[in-house]
């Protein structure tokens, strides 16, 4: 599976290199895949460091459910404490270690819920994808002549998969010091960034 949504951080914003760690622990996965998490991660790679507070106000719910959410993001290492405050006046950071999510040939539950990760993060890209559809007229042309979407068939070996895997991933980490606000150039917006690959079923033909 590809690194989680969390992959830009206050580290990489200093340009230090930092460690990852291998999640194969479905109870880790299942914590991840939860539209109301996922949707938290955004707010803090868009707005900074976050309190229980301000992501209720963002994401209109209630501070209490906002801080019962973060505080498991926690639990699972995907967020950190930044420092200050107390209670839900607490503010909270992306991770300085990156979760690649790899589920475990030999365990059921770990691929299930590397399944249901999956499948939560698709839905919430395509959720972001509709978002855009709907409210691109209201953007300046030249964001509507960037934005691009591709869509292609070729032949790979799962080694030369992997690897274009990796590199496209890289495309991406290039902008990721921009986390910090400090970083963005003039004129820069949040975008939303997906990819995937993955063999094609075959037709009953055998293709």
């Amino acid at each position: 599976m590809p690194t989680n949504p969390q992959d830009q951080d206050n580290a990489a914003a200093k340009g230090e290199t930092r460690p990852t760690r291998v999640i194969s622990d479905a109870k880790a996965m299942r914590a991840m895949a939860h539209p109301v998490r996922l949707a938290l991660l955004e707010a803090i790679r868009t707005e900074g460091d976050i309190t229980a507070t301000q992501a209720a106000e963002l994401l209109d719910d209630s501070p209490g459910n906002m801080s019962w959410h973060l505080q498991t993001l926690a639990k699972y290492g995907f967020i950190e404490e930044a420092g200050g405050g107390k209670g839900r006046s607490r503010p909270w950071r992306i991770s300085s270690v990156t979760s690649r999510f790899t589920p475990a040939d030999d365990d059921p539950s770990s691929r299930a819920a590397g399944q249901v990760l999956q499948m939560t993060m698709m839905e919430r890209s395509y959720e972001l994808m509709r978002e855009w559809l709907s409210a691109e007229q209201s953007f300046d042309p030249k964001w509507l002549h960037a934005a691009f979407m591709t869509d292609s068939i070729t032949y790979l070996t799962a080694e030369e998969l992997t690897e274009l895997g990796e590199q496209v991933a890289q495309l991406c980490f290039r902008f990721s010091d921009r986390i910090d606000k400090a970083q963005r150039p003039e004129g820069a917006m949040p975008i939303h960034f997906n990819s995937h690959a993955h063999p094609m079923v075959p037709r009953t033909s055998g293709t």
